[in-house]
């Protein structure tokens, strides 16, 4: 049952994604499934049915009745990538708080509009990176921050590939242009230059270059590309996304006195818990034959999934501006806008023939 305390999230459209996110919802302890909406009634009910929503949950067979339904305080939006501008702002003016799928949008314009509307209407907006909910980024985030154990970052490295198979590459959305016309950069790139900047403090690198030999589809969708990022004192970063490799995600974040490595940064091997491996002032022996401090692994315990951990946070910030008056919190579009920007330089160099593309001022 819900109570008061509880934050009412409707669900608009039924995508694959959806289906993780409503569990997380009926998992988070202080958020409920109020409603579902899609574009026809018979989905909506279907989708709710398979998923397990409580019996109290309304259905909407359009987005624009589930935006009107006066009994729900935030959206899940999982639509297509180019639809947010419309729902994201349409939703913001109706009152309602935002958890936005990413990438947010197909640019950093387009985000910048549903930033406005969101401010105007005094909303929170948090994109759908599950990963730095997970109790385990707290941690990597204090191993990177200590001047003892880690020093000062030199270099990130951030991989996030799967192999898509030939059903996926023809038809799944993310290599549609009119739909998640990012690709694989929008996608599985999103989670890499996330992780970049979370190590680089989120400070947006100055200039970014995408590699030679990115991979397009013939609607002219990346299904594979990487780059290389340059900040002003010489940190540099790679980033590599794809929907042709086998399925690999990971982050090597290498200091002056230690180095992070994860292997599963977006999704863990194990829903219950996650780890990741440093090392400090590693060396040789005498014979330089075998390590003298080998890295050490750490291994953290989650009682909710990652993806609970945020719908929870996310329902907090609404229950602050709810029921205390809060002003929504800027941190989250903040760095929601800073991995566009990345992702808007990786595409503009990708199609300006890999040319360096300067972030200074943006």
């Amino acid at each position: 049952m819900a109570t008061d305390t509880q934050i009412r999230i409707g669900v608009m459209g039924c995508a694959d994604i959806a289906r993780k996110v409503s569990r997380a919802i009926n998992l988070a302890p202080n958020a409920t499934i109020a409603a579902v909406a899609s574009r026809s009634l018979e989905k909506a009910k279907s989708f709710a049915t398979a998923n397990n929503y409580p019996e109290s949950t309304k259905i909407h067979g359009s987005y624009e009745s589930i935006l009107d339904d006066p009994e729900i305080d935030a959206l899940y939006v999982p639509l297509p990538t180019s639809l947010h501008v419309e729902w994201a702002i349409k939703a913001a003016e109706k009152g309602k708080h935002i958890l936005l799928e990413k990438p947010v949008a197909m640019n950093v314009s387009e985000f910048d509009k549903i930033v406005v509307a969101c401010e105007a209407n005094g909303v929170q907006v948090m994109d759908g990176t599950m990963w730095v909910h997970n109790p385990r980024t707290a941690l990597l985030k204090e191993f990177l921050s200590d001047s003892e154990r880690f020093g000062q970052l030199k270099t990130v490295q951030s991989c996030f590939s799967f192999a898509g198979d030939e059903e996926f590459l023809k038809n799944d959305i993310r290599v549609k242009p009119g739909l998640d016309g990012l690709g694989a950069l929008g996608d599985a790139g999103w989670y890499t230059i996330r992780a970049t900047l979370l190590a680089n403090n989120f400070e947006l690198p100055k200039t970014v270059t995408a590699f030679p030999g990115a991979v397009l589809n013939e609607a002219g969708v990346i299904l594979s590309c990487g780059a290389s990022l340059s900040w002003e004192d010489g940190r540099t970063a790679t980033i590599y996304c794809s929907f042709l490799a086998n399925l690999t995600m990971e982050i090597t974040a290498i200091g002056t006195k230690g180095t992070l490595r994860v292997h599963d940064f977006i999704i863990p091997y194990k829903e219950s818990e996650a780890s990741f491996t440093t090392s400090t002032k590693a060396w040789f022996n005498d014979l330089v034959t075998a390590w003298v401090s080998p890295p050490s692994e750490h291994t953290v315990k989650t009682e909710l999934p990652q993806e609970a951990c945020m719908v929870r946070e996310f329902a907090r910030l609404v229950g602050e501006i709810k029921n205390n008056g809060a002003k929504p919190d800027g941190y989250w579009p903040s760095i929601s806008r800073k991995t566009q920007l990345v992702v808007d330089a990786v595409k503009e160099s990708v199609d300006k023939n890999y040319q360096q593309i300067s972030l200074s001022g943006r």
